[in-house]
């Protein structure tokens, strides 16, 4: 009896042993870790997240290797009409930084991003163009227009923006984000060049561009384009009989023969105009799918903001030309 006791006792001491020896070496080990925390640290992904694809393709860019971007709103979706899941709130939640395009584009999401701005850098990288470029819509709102995008040149202070605040974010990359910035500002200046290029082949009387909603009054206005669309700056706003009537009238008038879709816009509303147009014995085909608040597929060319971009005036310009 008493042998049995005794090894009780060993085999409970032989544990207690193997217990502290482990807890040692578990200490031992996240001691190693936390002193390689600082060194390391520069080493880790930024994780970020956006609204939309224009946004993310910025972000990409800018940061390279040093950042991982989650999008939420995908090709074909609207982000005037935009509502954050549960499973958006958590990728928001889960982020260092989220940018955003702002000017009320996201304009159900207002509230959530002001309230996690007391936690983590939100920014709104199209409210970083200047106010003497931005457009302002054609009611009394006097709101201005969100699709910044459209400008080259005003998109490239969003560019500035992410440079800025990533740099903030990791100071330590900032030689990495300043060259990767001027080379995408390179790129960007150079599809701007083809853009003004391609749209002046069309003829002066044909530079008509007519959409669902007003989502290119700054492309119209970089590059010398009339714009008119069926709804105003948001897809939130109705429009009736009386608006399409108008734009019939307007498509007759002028003998403009083609109007264009949007990617992430109903089909519907356009339909109807070129319907209306037909009755009064005007023919009027669709020319084509423009990208407007939305990208293309992650992984095509569409899927990129240059891509994007050049699918839209190559588009356009063999519609209209």
């Amino acid at each position: 009896m008493e042998e049995k006791k005794v090894k009780k006792w060993l085999a409970g001491v032989g544990i207690s042993i193997l217990t502290v020896f482990l807890l040692t070496a578990c200490g031992s080990g996240q001691t190693s870790g936390d002193s390689n925390d600082g060194n390391e640290s520069s080493n880790e992904t930024i994780q970020v997240t956006t609204t939309t694809g224009q946004v993310a393709d910025v972000v990409k860019n800018v940061g390279g290797d040093q950042v991982e971007v989650t999008s939420l709103m995908g090709p074909g979706v609207d982000p005037h009409l935009y509502q954050a899941s549960q499973g958006d709130i958590k990728k928001l939640n889960d982020a260092d930084m989220i940018f955003y395009n702002g000017l009320h584009l996201e304009g159900k999401m207002g509230e959530i991003f002001e309230k996690m701005s007391e936690e983590k850098t939100i920014v709104a990288v199209g409210e970083s163009v200047p106010e003497d470029m931005l457009l302002t819509a054609d009611d009394d709102s006097n709101a201005h227009d969100p699709h910044v995008w459209f400008n080259i040149q005003a998109w490239t202070h969003a560019v500035d923006a992410v440079e800025e605040e990533l740099t903030k974010q990791s100071p330590e990359n900032a030689e990495l984000f300043k060259e990767n910035a001027a080379n995408y500002k390179q790129e960007l200046e150079e599809m701007d060049q083809y853009a003004k290029d391609q749209i002046q082949s069309i003829p002066e009387e044909s530079r008509v561009l007519v959409t669902a909603h007003d989502a290119f009054a700054y492309f119209g206005h970089a590059y010398g384009l009339e714009v008119m669309g069926l709804q105003g700056l948001s897809t939130d706003a109705e429009y009736g009989l009386k608006d399409v009537q108008s734009l019939v009238d307007t498509l007759v008038n002028s003998n403009i023969k083609a109007v264009f879709i949007e990617s992430s816009i109903s089909e519907k509303s356009i339909s109807a105009v070129v319907e209306g147009a037909k009755k009064q014995g005007h023919e009027v085909v669709i020319g084509g799918e423009l990208f407007s608040d939305a990208m293309g597929e992650e992984g095509t060319e569409e899927g990129t903001y240059i891509g994007m971009f050049k699918h839209n005036v190559d588009t356009i310009v063999s519609s209209l030309k």
